[in-house]
């Protein structure tokens, strides 16, 4: 008995006039992410995307991990179809989920009935196919409130479906329908989740990564792609800018008071990112800081990195805890890559004593005997773009 996918949309029916828009990137994403694994006919009707194969060789184990990973999704359900008949129903569900009648303990029967033509309503449904369960499966206790198995029959306008406990997707909207943003991609263990997080909002990402060899090494720089491979399932496609940052940050160090060291830095990497965001048609960059985290995080010292760039800075781990942080990471697969001890480039020549309060006019001051404009122009100009692909 084949199986199909019933995916349920999430926030998406909740829009009004442009619902259609957010529909159609959804199916058009999951086309292409489902498309590696064969053929499938994928259509929507009534806030549900059916996915169903046209092989009998298709893995829907492998389908069904892929649409947990993909943003719009509220819930996933591997389903049976069949015809809208109650006894033709009532088989299904013997035989659909055999194993899992046999595995419970306890069930019940929930009936949706979206085609009011069909003879019998939801409650009467419900009642014929859970007191003929009930028989054929006699060790089952029926249990209306907490039960271990939830047998689901759905009578829609094509068929009827029966399908067990659905599972959680990843919510949040398609991507591509919340424009492109530049992110800043370290070695750390923020600026993987606030990746996520803003591509959750159905916003394009560009990975920026900035590497200062020789200061800091290839395998530091290969954690950061290996966190980019992990996101992938979340992101979509993706392709690393890795900028050359070695020049610059030496010019900083030979160059800028002590206390400014991190601050300026930092100003430097937005510039470098803002202009790779306008060359792609990016409208925003994203960044992993969180307020008071270290020196450069301070309101003062954000407000300062912000004056350095026109485009808007999305920061949506600002107000997190660590521990909340650290527990996003750890559910989208990146804690463990993410505490690799590989260094990045904000560990090199950090100050002594960095200025919590930097005033922006004394950061512009200090900045005033570097040629920025040569400087960023030679990192953009030897940035080297890596697209990303799955190992596995």
């Amino acid at each position: 008995m084949n199986d199909i996918l019933l995916l349920k949309q999430g926030e998406i029916v909740l829009k009004g006039m442009n619902r259609k828009f957010f529909e159609q990137k959804l199916i058009s994403n999951i086309s292409r992410r489902l498309s590696r694994l064969g053929k499938f006919r994928i259509y929507s009707v009534q806030s549900t995307i059916y996915a169903e194969p046209q092989s009998d060789d298709i893995d829907m184990d492998e389908a069904e991990e892929i649409m947990r990973k993909t943003f719009g999704i509220a819930s996933i359900s591997r389903a049976a179809a069949c015809e809208k008949d109650k006894d033709a129903i009532l088989a299904t569900a013997k035989e659909y989920l055999c194993d899992a009648l046999l595995g419970a303990s306890s069930f019940k029967v929930e009936s949706k009935r979206s085609d009011k033509s069909f003879p019998m309503t939801s409650i009467a449904l419900s009642q014929y196919v859970g007191g003929e369960l009930h028989e054929a499966f006699p060790h089952l206790t029926v249990d209306v409130h907490n039960p271990e198995l939830i047998v689901h029959i759905e009578v829609r306008d094509y068929a009827a479906y029966v399908h067990a406990n659905s599972i959680p997707g990843a919510g949040g909207l398609p991507i591509g329908v919340g424009g492109k943003a530049v992110s800043l991609l370290s070695g750390g263990i923020d600026s993987p989740v606030s990746t996520y997080m803003m591509a959750k909002r159905g916003v394009t990402i560009i990975p920026v990564h900035f590497f200062s060899f020789p200061y800091t090494s290839e395998l530091a720089k290969q954690k950061v792609l290996d966190l980019a491979e992990e996101l992938l399932d979340y992101c979509g496609r993706l392709t690393v800018a890795v900028v050359p940052f070695t020049k610059i940050q030496e010019a900083i160090r030979d160059n800028c008071p002590e206390e400014f060291f991190t601050v300026i830095m930092r100003r430097f990497m937005m510039r470098i990112s803002e202009r790779i965001a306008k060359d792609n048609g990016c409208g925003a960059l994203i960044t992993g800081e969180n307020l008071g985290q270290v020196a450069s995080q301070t309101m003062e010292a954000l407000a300062v990195t912000n004056a350095a760039v026109s485009l808007p800075v999305l920061r949506p781990l600002i107000g997190m805890d660590k521990d909340d942080i650290v527990a996003i990471a750890r559910k989208i697969g990146t804690f463990d890559t993410s505490i690799l001890p590989y260094e990045d480039c904000c560990t090199v020549f950090t100050p002594r004593h960095p200025r919590t309060k930097p005033p922006l006019h004394e950061v512009l001051e200090a900045e005033k005997v570097l040629d920025a404009e040569a400087l960023i122009e030679e990192a953009v100009m030897n940035i080297e773009h890596i697209k990303i692909r799955k190992k596995r």
